[in-house]
């Protein structure tokens, strides 16, 4: 007789519940990536820009370049600003995506466990039984000898 657990199919889902949600993690891991290395960029951007300012304002660079090239720190400054919002709404997704995980991977322990439980007791189940045949067959061997 082999084991048949009632539940398998919960157990199943629970184990695609965990799959998919360290899926969402890694896409959640996968945006917060994307979001520093575009800050790294504009960062060098900047860093590049304020060199470039720096050697203008050295030579003899007419008044209104310098200025366009000041109000560009400025945009990048306010681009930088946002882009640190988003890595921290990033940052909060990924905590939220690693609860989620959590949860799912305590979830399908606790169904795997009740599997394991019910498979360890059919299993003495089965051993008790053979146990008896064994008696019974024991029993019957000791009465057709004593006859």
């Amino acid at each position: 007789m082999k084991f048949h657990y009632t539940f398998q199919k919960v157990v199943d889902l629970k184990g695609n519940e965990k799959t998919q949600a360290e899926w969402m993690l890694s896409t959640a891991l996968g945006e917060l990536q994307a979001q520093e290395k575009s800050l790294d960029e504009l960062l060098i951007q900047r860093s590049s820009l304020l060199l470039s300012l720096q050697s203008a304002a050295e030579q003899k660079t007419p008044m209104a370049k310098i200025i366009e090239m000041q109000n560009y720190v400025q945009y990048l400054d306010t681009c930088i600003a946002r882009k640190h919002t988003d890595i921290n709404r990033a940052h909060q997704e990924v905590q939220h995506k690693q609860d989620h995980l959590s949860t799912k991977v305590l979830d399908e322990k606790v169904w795997l466990k009740a599997r394991d439980k019910a498979k360890t007791i059919f299993q003495q189940n089965m051993i008790l039984r053979e146990q008896n045949e064994l008696d019974e067959m024991a029993t019957v061997r000791f009465a057709m000898k004593s006859l």
